[in-house]
């Protein structure tokens, strides 16, 4: 076979294991490695010569210690109970309206993303704070749900953001640059989901009816209790790409921050911190696990050199770029059918990410572009979470809103979908809106 039909080959059962569910990481590893001896004609000299340094090259980037740290500020969060501030906070400015009490939940996600980094955990730290107040003032469960569920997604799209991270170490771009440039359009999407639970409550009163209104010295008090948050958000990102901290300085600065605020804020005790510590470095091994068999996949395609010729051939077929752009979040969109956001990254951008570069989008600068196409990935990628067959955080809320039946769900969150689509659409034709933070900060 030549090296197209073998890399075509890998892919295909690359999509069988991960359909029979095999871990993610495993199953990359296996067909990368597949691929390897298959180009080398089955010699196992090169692979074992390339597999003694493949584990030291990948974990010894100095930057990939910023994972676990990310990690370890959402653990500190969520077992600080700081969730509850947030949730607090925004539901006393904005609980008296109707639909308020789950728009609130939408911008306690945003928050408590600024200090998190995984939409899984925010979206189930905020499941279990914000579902019993959303049942208390008879929300409809497809609402309460699907608020939650889409709400969660910002837990990436807010920064600090794991999956931009990786897209960082994979095309060697500037985290600092990254988290920037996702500020204005994560807002943006909390600001669509909250126009999306409006427009849902004006059609039907009874899905979001008001609360109480709160006094304003209480607004002033919840609106304090959650500025060491503000100001933790600020340390990390302001840090990063004001240029006095590394990121990996500025997340252990975070973090720290973050565990003594759950401490004397939040009632975080030595258990909290002993679950804090362990779940971080379990996320932290699962996710360097995939790194390596992403790493392992990535050296198998490369020898058949298919990224290569995909590159050559979009470059040369007369394709609009647009077009092309179109096809490429069309196949995340896919992807996010059967996999998970960190691996449809890892697998994905070392061949799109060429293709991508070398096309010409609004005459866009090399560097502008390598940003706005990150953002672009971050924001398809976040789809998968909430869109079925897998849809991790509808099943995550789901599971704590069990009287809601999975199919109500499902509908709850169709809305914020057709919201997500419209951002995203609106950021390919406008990458100004991406690229204004970057620009402005950074000269």
């Amino acid at each position: 076979m030549s090296g197209i039909e073998i890399g075509i080959t890998m892919f295909g059962l690359l999509l069988v294991m991960l359909v029979l569910r095999v871990h993610i990481g495993i199953t990359m590893f296996t067909v990368g490695a597949g691929g390897f001896l298959t180009m080398t004609g089955g010699d196992w000299s090169p692979f074992l010569n390339m597999l003694k340094n493949l584990a030291y090259a990948r974990l010894s980037n100095y930057d990939l210690a910023v994972i676990p740290m990310f990690l370890l500020m959402g653990q500190f969060a969520t077992h600080g109970g700081l969730s509850r501030a947030l949730f607090r906070c925004v539901s006393s400015l904005v609980g008296h309206w109707r639909g308020g009490v789950a728009m609130a939940s939408t911008g306690a996600c945003a928050g408590f993303g600024a200090i998190c980094g995984s939409s899984l955990a925010t979206a189930a730290t905020m499941g279990q704070v914000a579902l019993p107040e959303l049942k208390r003032y008879k929300y409809s469960g497809s609402l309460s749900t699907g608020a939650l569920a889409a709400g969660g997604t910002l837990g990436i799209l807010i920064p600090p953001s794991v999956p931009l991270v990786i897209y960082a170490v994979l095309t060697q771009e500037s985290i600092g640059k990254l988290f920037m440039a996702a500020v204005l359009p994560g807002l943006i999407a909390m600001l669509g989901y909250m126009l999306v639970i409006r427009i849902i409550v004006t059609l039907k009163p009874d899905a979001g009816p008001a609360g109480p209104h709160v006094p304003l010295a209480e607004k002033l008090r919840s609106v304090v209790s959650v500025m060491p948050v503000a100001l933790i958000f600020l340390v990390v990102i302001v840090g990063i790409y004001g240029g006095w901290a590394n990121p990996t300085e500025a997340a252990s600065l975070g973090a720290a921050a973050c565990g003594i605020l759950a401490v004397v804020s939040g009632g975080m005790r030595l258990e909290g911190v002993k679950d804090s510590i362990l779940g971080a470095a379990e996320a932290t091994a699962m996710i360097f696990l995939v790194l390596l068999g992403a790493d392992m996949l990535n050296t198998g395609l490369a020898l058949t050199q298919m990224p290569a010729e995909l590159a050559n051939w979009v470059k040369d077929s007369g394709l609009s770029p647009l077009l092309v752009l179109t096809a490429i979040l069309l196949i995340y969109v896919f992807l996010g059918c059967v996999m998970d956001a960190l691996a449809m990254i890892l697998l994905t951008i070392p061949i799109f990410y060429p293709v991508v570069m070398g096309l010409e989008f609004w005459n866009l600068s090399q560097a502008d572009k390598s940003i706005w196409f990150g953002i672009l990935v971050l924001m398809v990628v976040e789809i998968g979470l909430v869109h079925p067959p897998v849809g991790m955080n509808i099943y995550i809320i789901n599971r704590l809103a069990k009287d809601v039946p999975l199919s109500d769900t499902f509908k709850g969150v169709m809305p914020f979908l057709a919201s997500d689509l419209a951002r995203i659409v609106l950021l390919m034709f406008f990458p100004v809106i991406t690229l204004y933070l970057v620009r402005t900060f950074g000269g």
